[in-house]
């Protein structure tokens, strides 16, 4: 999956990760910007949490989310 986008989220020093593709139109996630611990996208603004990939009016749709680690300065994340 080395050319799937992936959106990277830093709240409050707390690295996460989400598919960086938005399940309503396949907008850019992590072009999007973040708001209280969300990440916007921005086509049409859906937002979903950095943690979790809950989408904001309906926890039940979401996007995938991925483990990250730090190692020194370089972010990994663990995909399947």
């Amino acid at each position: 999956m080395a050319d799937y986008p992936y959106a990277i989220c830093n709240v409050a020093g707390r690295l996460s990760a989400l598919s960086g593709v938005c399940i309503h139109r396949g907008g850019p996630l992590g072009e999007g910007q973040l708001h209280d611990g969300r990440v916007v996208c921005p086509f049409h603004r859906w937002e979903f949490d950095c943690v979790t990939g809950e989408y904001d009016f309906d926890p039940t749709r979401r996007v995938a989310t991925y483990e990250v680690m730090l190692e020194g300065e370089s972010v990994f994340l663990l995909v399947p």
